[in-house]
């Protein structure tokens, strides 16, 4: 049975340098997001795959992968969407060096902060749009009606030009 875990002490591993490992047996909790104003759901708990490996100097070298369902409303449509998404997040964690960027900001000494990265990875790994179908055609920009279950016959008759609507005003004087 996989085990939750937001927070892992990674000097409980005891990794020496140069070594790795797989942890695969892992569940993280994911909060909901708030996209175009409109809330989409994840499960509670998602389960994860970390590898792991000590650089030389107390650094690691670490690998998420899950994948999850986001469920909410069609962007185009409106409809009920759930879309599986794919995450694969790598992070490095060199806490000698002077660099940033080799930093993670999930790690606070030994203890990696896996429900935050998962998160923010699935954050990064959303599409533009959550749709309810790679194909979804949206709303009827006129009546609002679903195109998806209107059908290609669905149309409306073409609003005038605006651009004569001053010569509809003209009132000439018929003999």
């Amino acid at each position: 049975m996989p085990q939750r875990a937001d927070t892992i002490d990674l000097s409980r591993l005891a990794l020496d340098a140069g070594s790795g490992r797989r942890i695969d047996r892992l569940e993280v909790h994911l909060d909901g997001f708030e996209l175009a104003g409109q809330d989409y759901e994840t499960p509670d708990t998602v389960p994860v795959v970390l590898d792991l490996s000590r650089m030389v100097g107390d650094g690691y070298a670490m690998r998420l992968r899950f994948e999850t369902t986001l469920s909410g409303p069609c962007m185009r449509c409106l409809t009920a969407a759930s879309p599986t998404i794919a995450v694969d997040a790598r992070e490095v964690h060199d806490p000698r060096g002077d660099d940033p960027e080799m930093t993670s900001p999930y790690m606070a000494g030994e203890v990696l902060d896996l429900g935050a990265w998962a998160r923010d990875a699935l954050a990064l790994a959303l599409p533009n749009q959550v749709l309810c179908r790679p194909d979804c055609a949206g709303l009827c920009a006129v009546c609002g009606e679903d195109l998806n279950a209107a059908g290609p016959e669905h149309g409306h008759e073409a609003a005038p030009d605006p651009r004569w609507a001053a010569l509809r005003e003209l009132k000439l004087d018929q003999r």
